[in-house]
């Protein structure tokens, strides 16, 4: 039995019952690939359910709003993938008819549509012969042939999606993916799997030489960025609030957040308390609600949060009140805050 067969049938004993697999719709499939991206299984369900559920087809997503899209995707991080899934269903909608192109490399062509999601909904919805290749993959496949290359390096990517399509299964590739990538999520796991129970245990050349934990490599090092954050949460004489649109690039845009203080390095509340007077007028009363920093973990960021809350001697202009500022997308550091913090 081959390495393509034996994956095969582990699959079909081990695979998980998941919505998208009973389906070989492209705009599901599209749907869930999204989602999915930099996110665990378990977090991304209940978002796939949500989206399904308020657009059941490309049409529906296309003819809603933006705000409403990101209020959906609200904690599910990475929101340009939501902005460039909205934008993806208006041009499928709009300058395709609704139809998905039906094949890899007219796929490709799609806004936020990389060459691994390209690959699954070629495979999967049209049975085209093009492996998926995702961490799971790479972990897979350098630990059964013994592949040290480091897979942040420029050339991993062409050696691994090389090696899959020397593996892929002509007949089925659609099954083949999905049984390399379950089998990477749940057997061949990265850190301690139990290959005494492996169904490759026999061939695998990491497990012969006793670097299953030494692989796959990966040497590259990601620099992190610290933020320092002071969030005024404000209220006038009649104890409603206002927020800003994030417009420009980087995290968050187009989702909304409080005024915002932000300093360089970490630095004294009464220095902070100075800034805030500086930037607001007829204040009345100013308070800090957590002593301790929000550390909030990005990829490249570490935001520290703070939150004060201020009133001032004003009525503001469109005001919002606790209902209407919970329709609006935030990030989902600021939208616990307000759960917390309610008035």
């Amino acid at each position: 039995m081959n390495f393509s067969k034996i994956l095969a049938t582990w699959y079909l004993e081990n695979k998980r019952d998941l919505p998208w697999r009973q389906t070989t719709n492209p705009y599901q499939i599209w749907l869930s690939e999204i989602i999915l991206q930099q996110t665990r299984v378990a977090q991304g369900l209940p978002y796939y359910q949500a989206f399904t559920k308020a657009f059941p087809t490309v049409f529906d997503l296309a003819n809603a709003s933006e705000e409403y899209v990101l209020k959906l995707w609200q904690g599910l991080g990475y929101y340009s993938r939501a902005r460039n899934l909205h934008a993806t269903a208006k041009y499928i909608a709009t300058d395709l008819n609704g139809i998905f192109p039906a094949n890899y490399k007219d796929l490709l062509k799609l806004k936020g549509v990389g060459e691994y999601t390209a690959a699954a909904i070629a495979s999967f919805s049209y049975n085209e012969v093009v492996p998926v290749v995702d961490g799971n993959v790479y972990r897979v496949l350098a630990r059964y042939f013994n592949v040290s290359t480091d897979i942040a390096s420029a050339k991993a990517k062409k050696e691994f999606t090389d090696l899959a399509f020397e593996v892929i299964s002509t007949k089925n590739p659609a099954l083949f993916n999905q049984s390399i990538m379950e089998f990477g999520a749940l057997q061949c796991v990265p850190k301690n799997p139990n290959c005494s129970i492996c169904p490759l245990n026999s061939s695998c050349a990491a497990l012969a030489t006793n670097k299953v934990n030494q692989l796959p490599v990966k040497i590259k090092k990601l620099k992190v960025k610290h933020r320092f954050l002071n969030y005024l949460y404000i209220f006038d004489n009649q104890n409603k609030t206002r927020i800003n649109k994030r417009t420009e690039k980087g995290i968050w845009h187009n989702l909304y957040e409080f005024p915002v203080v932000e300093t360089e390095m970490e630095t004294s509340n009464a220095e902070i308390l100075s800034l805030i007077k500086i930037k607001l007028n007829k204040i009345s009363e100013i308070k800090l609600l957590e002593s301790d920093a929000i550390v909030h973990k990005l990829t490249h960021q570490h935001l520290n949060i703070k939150f004060w809350k201020i009133r001032q001697n004003t009525i503001f202009e469109n005001g919002l009140d606790f209902e209407s500022l919970n329709k609006f997308p935030f990030p989902i550091v600021l939208h616990n805050f307000i759960e917390r913090n309610k008035f």
